[in-house]
């Protein structure tokens, strides 16, 4: 199984960007998916998930402003990313817990980052 992120970027401020993670190879069913950020200097943290069952969350920080949002026909999450301010810059990751089998477990696993510069 493998996550494909793509779609960051240069912006300036104010401006919008839309990330996608797309999840390939052999599984059964994705549960939940989510983005995650990691600023130079900070630890990663949590910026959207989508559960798979209709119930998404966000950083307080990106309430208003970014929306998460799936496909789940071509098993790709998105993060649409409006108005952005210099504070979002940073390495965007993204995750899914991913069920390889109808008996097994799932496991978490992790797109590349993708970064997201947000200057003038």
């Amino acid at each position: 199984v493998q996550l494909q992120a793509s779609g960051g970027g240069l912006v300036q401020p104010g401006g919008s960007l839309t990330l996608s993670c797309a999840a390939s190879g052999s599984f059964f069913s994705i549960n939940s998916m989510g983005w995650y950020r990691q600023a130079p200097g900070k630890q990663r943290e949590l910026v959207a998930q989508d559960t798979n069952g209709g119930t998404t969350k966000y950083a307080d920080s990106v309430k208003g402003r970014f929306t998460i949002f799936r496909d789940n026909a071509k098993s790709t999450v998105y993060l649409q990313m409006n108005s952005l301010i210099p504070e979002d810059t940073a390495d965007y990751y993204c995750s899914a817990d991913i069920f390889r089998t109808s008996v097994s477990g799932k496991n978490t696993y992790w797109g590349q980052g993708t970064l997201v510069t947000v200057s003038s």
